[in-house]
């Protein structure tokens, strides 16, 4: 018997879920921006952090396509796009492999930011990793336990923004924390659109998220409320004088958060990917916006 040829590049772009990036790099380019305005920007650090938040949301991208195939979630009734591993395009085998290899290299980039700011980093680094990876595997996997909005706002938004920020400039300030919220709201809202488009066939699998447990309309007032925080943070910071005036320069994108709510309160189904999508660019356009704001208007 021969070895199966390597897998396309097709499919390992299908397993990195390209959609779902630019949420990745939304929180670094905030992080950025209070740097620059603090005057601490370093850009090999931060250079280091987009990077390794763009490798960490690959990871956890094959990391749930192999531990869903694995529990039997992923099914021929799914309504999301291919899951390889599910579709046999890439074997298990594979996909663990390519797991390992994205976070093996996400770690050894780490390790560089670990020289320049010590231990915090690798206790950050291996939690976000621990998080990544227990989403839906493990013996609790918190993703099938309706916390996934939970570990997806603190990985994604809290850690990604403060763990950027740190990495340049050795601290963290009370700024950077509340800067940090939005990001979360906004990508809790990409989980939001996936648990919602899932809901029945994660209700057959027993995957319990949050949609499973409180239904559609509960996920349409969740989006919005994540839209609400995610732009009235701003204003607060402005107006307690925590930032300039120019960090509402992310209300240009409110257009664009009204006609995604409007999307996502009318689709269903497979439509809901195109929503998904559109909500991750959300991400990273309020987060130019604002960044551009916190920069050019002090």
């Amino acid at each position: 018997m021969t070895e199966p040829q390597p897998p396309r590049l097709q499919f390992w772009l299908m397993a990195a879920r390209p959609r779902t990036l630019p949420a990745a790099a939304a929180p670094v380019f905030v992080a950025i921006a209070f740097a620059l305005r603090d005057g601490v920007f370093y850009w090999p650090s931060a250079l280091a952090c987009l990077l390794i938040s763009l490798l960490m949301q690959v990871g956890a991208n094959f990391a749930n396509d192999l531990f869903d195939h694995e529990r039997g979630t992923d099914t021929p009734d799914r309504l999301g796009p291919t899951r390889v591993t599910a579709a046999g395009l890439i074997s298990p085998r594979q996909m663990r492999l390519g797991t390992a290899a994205v976070f093996g290299l996400a770690a050894l980039l780490g390790l560089y930011l670990v020289w320049l700011r010590g231990w915090p980093i690798l206790a950050l680094g291996a939690a976000i990793i621990i998080a990544a990876l227990t989403y839906t595997g493990g013996p609790f996997p918190y993703g099938y336990h309706a916390l996934g909005d939970v570990f997806v706002f603190l990985s994604f938004g809290v850690a990604a923004v403060c763990g950027t920020y740190y990495a340049q400039s050795g601290t963290l300030t009370p700024t950077i924390g509340w800067a940090s919220v939005p990001l979360g709201l906004l990508i809790i809202n990409i989980l939001v659109v996936n648990n919602t488009r899932d809901l029945t066939t994660d209700t057959a699998a027993n995957k319990r998220t949050l949609a499973v447990l409180l239904g559609r309309e509960a996920m349409r007032t969740e989006y919005l409320l994540c839209l609400l925080g995610a732009y009235l943070v701003p204003l607060g910071l402005w107006t307690f004088g925590l930032a300039s005036v120019g960090g509402l320069l992310c209300w240009f994108s409110i257009p664009q958060a009204v006609l995604l709510y409007r999307e996502f309160s009318q689709a269903e189904g497979r439509s809901l990917n195109k929503t998904l999508g559109g909500t991750a660019q959300l991400a990273l356009v309020y987060a130019v916006l604002f960044a551009l704001g916190v920069v050019v208007i002090r």
